[in-house]
Parts: C-alpha cells; structure tokens; sequence
C-alpha cells in the first residue's frame, strides 16, 4: 500500500472516530478544504456541515452519540503527479443506548475527493447523499432530520 493511499484511509477513519466521540468540530476540520454535498441542504462548507451536525445528530450525556461508524472496502485512486485522489468506501453505523440495544441504524457509501494540499492529503469534496439502508434512526438523529421520517 502507497504512503499516499494509507495517508487517505486515516482520513477515512479519522472522520468516523471523531462523529463517534462527539468531537464534532474535529470531524468538521478534516473538511476545511472540502464543499459535501449533502441533498436537502445543499452543498456545505466546513462550518456549514458543523452547523447541520449540530442541528440533526442526538448526542448523550456522555458528549457522545452513542455510535460507532464503520468504514470499510476503500477503494482508492490516486493520481500522485495531479495531486489528486478519489476513494469509494461503505459505512455502516451502529448505536446502542441504555433503552436501545445495539443495531446497525444506517448503511451507505461515501463518494470523496481528496487533494495533497501544502504536502498533505486532505478532503475537497464527499458526497454524502449515500444513504442506503435506513435502520431506527430515532435515537441518531433529531425528527425530521431526514425528511419525513427518522425510522
């Protein structure tokens, strides 16, 4: 595996440990080159997607939201002289709370972009309109939040 392609996959993982830790201006940093495309609300900024997290996520008295993301099967490709990557990988997203046993709430793919910006691998762009499977979303995201319905 390149430098280059490992450097990709922590970004991956990284976004996914910070959601679950409740860090949510952490997951949104890894995006302040990125726009994300995200349906309903349009295409966000890193300060925008922020702002939609902290509108739709439940998070607990922990500080958490109780989940765990879960990104597999990256594929990536990159094009080293461009500077340029693209990477198609799934997630999955469990949750389990003190009245909700754990489950699988949500799966889907996200499709990003990445650029070596000052030397560094970073986000340009996800697609985040991915969302395959629908699970009870009810104590993930605020009602609403995906429309009409959260389950």
């Amino acid at each position: 595996m390149s430098a280059a392609a490992e450097d990709i996959r922590t970004l991956l993982y990284r976004y996914a440990e910070a959601i679950d830790a409740g860090r949510l201006e952490d997951a949104a940093a890894l995006f302040r080159h990125a726009r994300l495309e995200t349906g309903a609300g349009g295409s966000l900024d890193a300060e925008g997607v922020l702002a939609l997290w902290r509108r739709i996520l439940i998070l607990y008295p922990c500080g958490t939201p109780r989940s765990r993301h879960l990104i597999t099967n990256p594929i990536i490709d990159i094009d080293e002289a461009a500077g340029t990557a693209s990477a198609r990988s799934c997630y999955t997203v469990l949750q389990a709370t003190d009245d909700f046993p754990l489950q699988i709430v949500a799966s889907g793919r996200y499709l990003d972009r990445f650029a070596r910006i000052d030397g560094a691998w970073c986000f340009v762009a996800r697609d985040y309109r991915q969302l395959d499977f629908r699970g009870d979303l009810s104590r993930h995201l605020q009602p609403g939040a995906l429309g009409a319905r959260t389950q």
